[in-house]
């Protein structure tokens, strides 16, 4: 009996939708892991590692926004802008005098603005993601220049020390905090999409949005939320590149869209919609990650990491359509058969 339970369970697991590829991409994270640790032994350092996390958490919770989008058949261009805006509205209202959680709550409102503007164009208005997300991102980006007159912030003071321990500095049982928002934000998001009737309906509109509607899935609901998550997980960056430097930049958050995309994509998310796991998204934001700390260990250029993390996202994009191509043709083959 317990024999027989194993497979059964094994086969339950691995016909989650993109956990194959998680299982493939996982097997390519630890072999870079151990190339980068041969090549430099210091790569394996304590100091090395919690950085190299620190570095990661970022990626993930990007990359987890943009994994809900992906998954609903959509593209969040926006998030990078997100991020930039989130940081300047944050150490802007900071500078100013106000309380550093009250500046936090203000900043996710803006946010969750932008969110809620994506989804209506969207779902209401009929913009292709593309182009509607492409103009959010030119007006947050726009709004992060314009809220302190086209300058960067001053320091945000010692006042909101708190806030950047919170956010960033501070460690809790050896772990700096802004992995442990990762792993908190990604539990809670995993949850709604795993676990509950709303990501049934964001893998139901990414499959087949006319099927869903079809099954009563209110379609506009669905995709507004999955770009409010996309929000929530930008601002939560903005604040920490606000805690990390102690200021507001306007160009924060520039080409993160990018490194949301490379994060789920490499993590198993098709870009087609419909299919994949945020476990995937964690995978996908340590492979990008440990390449960049990697080369960066080797003496690679910037312009070396950046090549070779475009190349994994095009192969990663080329093998779904390649495999999605596969399992149509298998489905027509069964259907005439």
């Amino acid at each position: 009996m317990e024999n027989k339970k194993i497979p059964s369970k094994l086969r339950r697991l691995f016909s989650k939708r993109g956990m194959g590829q998680v299982v493939t991409v996982t097997i390519g994270l630890l072999v870079l892991i151990i190339v980068f640790g041969i090549l430099n032994p210091n790569f394996f350092s304590n100091r090395n590692i919690s950085n190299l996390l620190r570095q990661i958490a970022p990626i993930i919770l990007i990359g987890i926004g943009q994994s809900y989008v992906l998954i609903t058949g959509n593209i969040d261009l926006s998030i990078g802008s997100v991020v930039g805006m989130s940081c300047m509205i944050s150490a802007t209202l900071m500078t100013k005098g106000m309380n550093p959680w009250l500046a936090v709550g203000v900043t996710y409102i803006s946010a969750l603005a932008i969110g809620l503007l994506n989804g209506q164009l969207i779902s209401k208005a009929k913009l292709p993601a593309f182009i509607a997300t492409l103009g959010t991102m030119t007006i947050a980006r726009g709004i992060a220049q314009i809220v302190n007159n086209n300058y960067n912030t001053d320091s945000i003071g010692p006042g909101a020390e708190g806030f950047r321990n919170f956010f960033y500095y501070g460690k809790t049982f050896g772990l700096y905090n802004t992995i442990w928002i990762a792993l908190a934000l990604w539990m809670v998001f995993n949850f709604l999409l795993s676990r509950t009737r709303t990501g049934r309906h964001i893998y139901a509109v990414g499959s087949n949005i006319h099927a869903a509607h079809l099954s009563g899935v209110s379609i506009s609901s669905t995709i507004t939320k999955a770009y409010l998550v996309s929000s929530v997980c930008s601002a939560t960056v903005g604040l920490v590149m606000t805690a990390i430097s102690g200021m507001g930049t306007m160009d924060a958050g520039t080409t993160y869209e990018l490194y949301a995309v490379a994060a789920s994509v490499i993590g198993g998310v098709s870009t087609l919609g419909g299919q994949g796991i945020l476990l995937g998204t964690i995978i996908g934001a340590s492979i990008w990650g440990v390449l960049q700390n990697g080369l960066q260990f080797a003496g690679a250029p910037v312009a070396i990491r950046n090549i070779v993390i475009g190349i994994i996202v095009i192969i990663s994009v080329l093998l779904d359509i390649v495999v999605r191509a596969n399992k149509n043709k298998a489905k027509k083959v069964k259907v005439k058969a």
